[in-house]
């Protein structure tokens, strides 16, 4: 790294932060923060870096931080778009404690302002959560003096993107003087970009591992710098053999593919060959990290699978893992000895894994709305940009799979010589104009339509755009937010109802909102858990489960069987067709999470429902939201039954369980599996665990004396101290699985 022009111990920042660097070997300032130094990110200017992937833009933003936090005090807001990317960033960020910075980390509970964060510096959020705290008025959010937008080429992104400009747009009119950051690796319209947020311009090609792109065709790789490499044919899949080359050059390999199948599939495929690349420390690293593995959450095929394959060194990686799966995965490729990931294109999206090579095996996705659809061009400049390991790599690789001549041209056309998709706006959808429109009545920062015009016109889509270019698609959004009773209008200004700003806390889509309030029954008669279920998997916040031709016969006969039961009647399937099948898969969706309460087997759900274990808890998190939502509106209108039914179906999701577990797993340490195996050896409340004998707790599969030693600290009782005696301790290390389906 000789040759760059600026010290750490040059800056213009505390000597504390100076010698935390260092100490952290952090001694010199690459291109690219030389240069935002040199255009004054020390100085409180507003920055944007387009820079390559590890050319160091998080540095530039904790330099800001370090800067105006111990100078001018208050707080930095550091914002991304993914809970997995602000858990890396809030360890990353943790070292500053050694310097009496306090980080903290907020991403959930989207009903809080969390005044806990007064006494924070530092704070990791996500862009939906930052939306939240503003939507709370979160007080301590008048003493944020630096702001990033990490990723900020997100805001091309349908679902996430009207978040982040609109989220960014308001930090800007409450902190007018707050610096702003804004970082990514690919932005090929970055000029607009920093226009829009008066910033000055870091544009810059500069890797500290030197990239070359290349396309595979035929047992040889082409290089855009005019190089080949021959690869040997070991296997029939040409990934394989890329793969395999790697490792014989002491390599790592990321093979990026189009489904989540195929991930699976690859590493099994890959697993064969790689016994001679391990050698015997590695080997038994593998061997208990693999055992790691099956220590989170319950033991399924899915888990089971995983570790064999980690036990050979390979790992396959995507969104329907468990989060502490895909950590683990993570870390252990980062320490070289997982050698080789598969994964699907989210690993993309931030999550730093960098590897020597990284291999397209698929330039096309899979969509609900269009079926497959070609790779975005920026989206195969992030996963390129994995490509080459700082510290250890001189060389990174970034190849693509042809399967003719034809294919291979059109390959290094559209791709390695293709330039990226500019980042254009989509707050001017209709979910987006009224999920913010009625934020901004509710929270009071825009309350007239000229007020709403002069705020859009300071989002990205305001800069590149006239706000009255879509006045009428902003009156229509306030006239539908007026006629459901969400707003009214007082002559010129729009002020919120109790309705309409409650919602708006809940960070729920108003549509949702208006559905669980017109179907919620008024009447004090019981309400199946299947119907609520179904009511709130009807909202669009709830995802919905793809339905096959073959689930039609199975969802038909559960609707002609409750029909009667459900709050929402089924539209006409020969009039509305589309309609009807929205219907039904909502009803597989609250089918799934019927199951769920109702402890079936995690395993079992998986299979039924084609899940991995991280969708079913995502499934979970946001039924039971969604579940919370529809209580805060039953209490807002008075539904005192429906208050107290959907507070125990509340938990009941939270936790996966029957109504007859919600004491034992209001423990902590006593999950679903745990609870039921107390339940059943006749511990069913919390005084029978506390008058229970320790050596009689022993005896119940799956409960051992950590998990003892938790209930004690939680409730009394006995002391644990015994050992688990020898007769059971087969027993319970051999209970991992239990099924309840019955």
């Amino acid at each position: 790294m000789e040759g760059f022009d600026i010290k750490i111990e040059q800056l213009d920042i505390p000597e504390r932060a100076k010698n935390l660097l260092i100490s952290e070997g952090i001694t010199e300032l690459f291109p690219p923060q030389e240069e935002a130094v040199k255009k004054g990110v020390l100085k409180g200017r507003n920055v944007v870096i387009s820079a390559p992937t590890a050319s160091g833009k998080t540095l530039v933003a904790e330099l800001a931080i370090l800067k105006k936090i111990f100078e001018e005090g208050g707080k930095a807001l550091y914002m991304v778009p993914l809970r997995a990317l602000a858990n890396e960033k809030y360890e990353e960020f943790s070292k500053y404690e050694k310097i009496d910075l306090r980080v903290a980390l907020s991403t959930g509970d989207y009903d809080s302002s969390d005044p806990w964060l007064e006494n924070y510096n530092i704070i990791v959020t996500t862009n939906e959560k930052a939306d939240s705290l503003i939507r709370h008025h979160a007080k301590w959010l008048k003493d944020v003096k630096v702001i990033v937008a990490d990723e900020i080429h997100l805001i091309t992104d349908q679902k996430r993107g009207p978040t982040l400009e609109v989220v960014l747009a308001r930090l800007m009119q409450m902190r007018p003087d707050a610096q702003v950051l804004a970082l990514s690796a690919t932005i090929k319209n970055a000029q607009e970009i920093a226009e829009w947020l008066n910033a000055e311009l870091i544009l810059s090609n500069w890797r500290p591992v030197y990239l070359r792109e290349g396309v595979y065709f035929r047992g040889e790789i082409e290089f855009n710098d005019g190089t080949y490499v021959t690869i040997p044919i070991v296997d029939s899949d040409p990934a394989v053999n890329i793969v395999l080359d790697t490792l014989n050059n002491g390599g790592q390999a990321l093979v990026f593919l189009s489904t989540r199948k195929s991930t699976v599939a690859l590493s099994a495929r890959i697993a064969r060959y790689l016994n001679k690349y391990l050698n015997n420390r590695e080997k038994e690293q593998l061997k208990r990290l693999a055992n790691e593995i099956l220590k989170h959450g319950e033991t399924t095929k899915q888990s089971k699978r995983l570790s064999e394959l980690i036990e050979h060194g390979v790992a396959y990686h995507h969104a329907g893992l468990r989060y502490e799966h895909r950590k683990i995965i993570e870390r252990s490729f980062r320490e070289n000895l997982i050698k080789v990931v598969c994964a699907t294109p989210t690993l993309a999206a931030g999550v730093n894994l960098p590897a020597r090579r990284v291999i397209i095996r698929d330039h096309h996705r899979y969509s609900p709305e269009y079926g497959y659809e070609e790779l975005p061009v920026l989206e195969y400049k992030q996963q390129a940009g994995r490509a080459g390991r700082p510290k250890y790599d001189d060389l990174g690789e970034a190849i693509l799979i042809a399967k003719s001549e034809e294919e291979r041209r059109y390959l290094f056309e559209r791709y390695v010589f293709g330039e990226p998709e500019e980042i254009t706006s989509k707050l001017a959808t209709p979910s987006a104009l009224r999920f913010h429109l009625l934020a901004m009545i509710a929270t009071g920062y825009a309350n007239t339509e000229g007020l709403i015009i002069k705020f859009l016109g300071k989002t990205f889509w305001g800069y590149r755009f006239k706000a009255d270019t879509i006045l009428n698609d902003i009156r229509d959004t306030l006239m539908f937010l007026t006629g459901e009773g969400l707003i009214e209008q007082r002559e010129r200004f729009f002020l919120p109802t109790l309705f309409g700003k409650r919602v708006s806390e809940l960070y729920i889509d108003p549509m949702s909102a208006i559905i669980i309030r017109k179907h919620l029954p008024i009447d004090g008669g019981h309400v199946d858990e299947l119907a609520y279920l179904h009511l709130i998997s009807y909202t669009p916040d709830m995802p919905k489960l793809h339905i096959s031709k073959r689930d039609y016969e199975v969802l038909m006969e559960v609707l002609y069987e409750k029909e009667d039961e459900l709050l929402i009647k089924s539209p006409d399937p020969d009039f509305n067709p589309w309609e009807f099948e929205e219907y039904l898969a909502s009803l597989k969706t609250a089918l799934m999470i019927y199951d769920w309460i109702n402890e079936k087997s995690e395993d079992e759900i998986l299979d039924k429902y084609n899940l991995g274990s991280g969708d079913l808890l995502r499934y979970a998190e946001t039924a039971g939201w969604l579940v919370y939502a529809a209580k805060e509106i039953a209490r807002l209108f008075e539904l005192k039954d429906r208050v107290k039914e959907l507070e125990r179906l509340e938990l009941r999701v939270k936790h996966g369980v029957k109504e007859e577990l919600l004491e034992l797993v209001s423990l902590k340490g006593i999950g679903r599996i745990k609870a039921r195996a107390l339940y059943n050896y006749g511990y069913k409340s919390i005084e029978d665990l506390r008058r229970a004998r320790n050596s009689d707790l022993l005896m119940v599969p799956g409960i051992g004396p950590e998990t003892i030693k938790k209930i004690r600290e939680q409730i009394g009782g006995e002391q644990i101290t015994e050992e688990v005696p020898k007769e059971r301790r087969k027993i319970i290390k051999q209970t991992t699985i239990f099924d309840f389906s019955t």
